[in-house]
């Protein structure tokens, strides 16, 4: 009886200590909590959910670590509204304990956060939101407090100059004769919108073309008749804007469509999600846009991945970019371990300024980058990312049938632009 005790007291035993020792190694486990900031919820919640996505995706594949620290990862939905973005942002440091966020779509968010984060001294990363006014902000802050480290996509009128030398090659080759230079414009009432199309106006008005209209629509819009038909009325042979709204977009390219207007359409972003043919059907066949396809081995494998994992397909922008970036936060966070013995704001931050707007850390293909050859800034560009070739570089593609076709430049084309 006495042996059956001594027995039963040994396993109790057993039991507490490995219940204690259970305990504290939870205790010792290093936790890092990255803010994935986007609009979870709103009128363009997609994008939102492919940034959340894609880096979850990101992560998975990474273990959920870096170095000895298990990385969290807590949703900020910014809701596409800057004063809800920062005050998200705030009870994510306050009450959530982030360390450090990655991502966001609009420019007006990527200008509101700047403010909250200087006050808490946490460090931001790669913001899509990426007009004008997010460079500006970014830049009259004293270099000790542009916690905004890097955007994850330059000022949208470094892009646009793709579109003009498409046209103006288009029209030097004799590919388009339009009747008369007479364009349209419209877009999101941001700064995106309005940055983006400011650089495809000002291009055209110095090659000779005449402005018809400007005009700009909230997030949500998805009447465009009266604007499209006074277009089609006034013999517009051009069409070019920009939004984020996936109702949005797919309503002003139905209704070009629907009306039967005659005009080469620039639809900057309409690949932006992974569904977008979905909701745009054939009307969207002829339309320019710039954005990378899915052609390397890479490239293919990561959105079959995307896909079997979430059920939707990704698109390149809100989806593949942030699925580099995690990998490129990821490196910045080694770095930090490395050269502080830590992983917390302060270390990322140093690294950070140290490092990567420097130009000295950067994120290549070599490395597992899918969509771009490489990511990085420097001194002379930040926090916008490098555009070039060998760096961040989008080419012109016209849709046919939901595919992008590459039409510009000359060495990467698939075939000729389609004019109307």
């Amino acid at each position: 009886m006495r042996s059956w005790r001594v027995f039963g007291l040994m396993v109790v035993a057993v039991f507490l200590l490995g219940t204690v020792l259970s305990m504290e190694a939870m205790a010792q486990q290093k936790v890092f909590k990255l803010g994935v900031l986007g609009p979870m919820t709103g009128p363009v919640a997609k994008s939102g959910g492919e940034i959340r996505d894609a880096t979850i995706l990101a992560f998975e594949k990474m273990g959920n670590k870096i170095g000895d620290y298990k990385i969290e990862l807590v949703n900020i939905d910014d809701q596409s509204d800057p004063a809800k973005g920062a005050n998200a942002y705030t009870e994510a440091i306050e009450r959530l304990g982030i360390q450090a966020g990655v991502g966001n779509w609009n420019t007006a968010v990527t200008v509101a956060i700047q403010d909250v984060l200087r006050k808490y001294k946490v460090p931001h990363f790669f913001c899509l939101g990426a007009g004008q006014a997010g460079w500006d902000k970014y830049r009259s802050l004293p270099p000790d407090q542009r916690y905004l480290i890097m955007k994850g996509y330059p000022i949208p009128n470094k892009l646009t100059v793709g579109y003009l030398d498409c046209i103006r090659n288009a029209v030097a080759k004799g590919k388009w004769k339009p009747a008369k230079k007479l364009a349209a414009f419209w877009g999101e009432d941001t700064d995106w919108g309005r940055s983006l199309v400011g650089g495809i106006r000002d291009g055209l008005k110095k090659d000779g073309w005449d402005v018809y209209t400007e005009e700009y629509f909230p997030f949500a819009a998805t009447d465009f008749y009266a604007y499209l038909g006074k277009c089609k009325a006034a013999g517009v042979t051009l069409l070019a804007g920009s939004t984020s709204g996936a109702a949005s977009n797919a309503a002003i390219v139905k209704q070009a469509k629907e009306i039967g207007l005659k005009a080469l359409f620039i639809n900057d972003g309409l690949g932006w999600i992974g569904e977008w043919y979905s909701l745009t059907g054939p009307a969207s066949d002829g339309i320019l846009d710039m954005e990378i396809q899915y052609k390397t081995p890479a490239q293919k494998a990561w959105a079959a991945d995307f896909e079997k994992r979430f059920g939707y397909k990704p698109g390149p922008v809100a989806g593949g970019l942030p699925y580099d970036y995690a990998f490129f936060f990821a490196k910045i966070g080694k770095r930090a371990i490395e050269k502080y013995g830590k992983l917390d704001s302060e270390s990322i931050f140093k690294v950070g300024v140290e490092e990567v707007t420097t130009g000295k850390l950067t994120y290549t293909e070599a490395e597992g980058a899918v969509l771009n050859k490489r990511y990085r800034t420097t001194p002379e560009v930040a926090p916008d990312p490098v555009v070039g070739e060998e760096d961040f570089y989008f080419p012109v593609v016209q849709y046919k049938g939901g595919k992008g076709i590459v039409v510009y430049p000359e060495y990467l084309k698939d075939t000729d632009l389609v004019t109307p």
